[in-house]
């Protein structure tokens, strides 16, 4: 049931994140910043760039960072859940601290980026901003499931939704890879497709290593 579950879920999260790529794509063409863009703080103060500045950031960028932001607070809280839990193997709670310790620095550099580019830092309150729980995002019921789960279907039940988490935040790189502008911005989204991709291999062999589900 479990197998099964899972590919159905995989499916969605894979079909409504090429949906959301095709709107970023579309995005990036468009004349007028997207809906799900933030405009910059009204209460900042003007930030004077030259022509050359301008040119080292685009829309992708800013939306690239804005949604990347939340998808990587959702991991790190995921991961603190089941770092609190007993009952995990060891391979799987170093994983779980691995991915803390990769994207807690990578929203702080994002959130960086951000403020240079003239917008607000993005806060925990701001997190399901622009989110529609495409892309692999947990809903509430997920993440109650994950809390409520006890041993190794605990584990279970994160490294499936670990899986689907990474699988949608490799698609969220890409457009970015392809359309951002700016250099640090595309770098990073290209460290965030190797290190995920080969985080998803593993976390596919220690969930083929679980015991099976009663």
């Amino acid at each position: 049931m479990t197998s099964t579950r899972t590919s159905t879920r995989t499916r969605t999260v894979l079909a409504a994140s090429a949906a959301l790529v095709a709107a970023l794509t579309l995005a990036s063409c468009a004349p007028t910043e997207p809906a799900s863009v933030s405009e910059p703080a009204a209460s900042a103060p003007e930030t004077e760039l030259n022509a050359a500045e301008l040119a080292e950031f685009n829309e992708a960028d800013i939306m690239f960072a804005q949604m990347m932001i939340p998808h990587h607070r959702q991991a790190v809280a995921m991961s603190d859940t089941l770092l609190a839990k007993t009952g995990i193997s060891a391979e799987t709670v170093a994983l779980a601290e691995e991915i803390k310790a990769a994207q807690e620095p990578e929203i702080a550099q994002l959130n960086g980026l951000l403020v240079a580019w003239g917008f607000d830092e993005m806060t925990a309150d701001d997190d399901m901003a622009g989110m529609d729980h495409s892309s692999g995002m947990m809903t509430d019921d997920d993440m109650a499931a994950l809390d409520d789960a006890t041993g190794s279907e605990a584990e279970r039940l994160y490294l499936e939704q670990m899986i689907e988490h990474h699988e949608g935040a490799i698609i969220m790189a890409s457009p970015q890879i392809i359309d951002g502008e700016n250099a640090d911005a595309v770098a990073l989204a290209e460290a965030i497709e190797s290190a995920q991709q080969k985080e998803i291999s593993e976390m596919k062999k220690l969930l083929a290593a679980l015991p099976a589900a009663g």
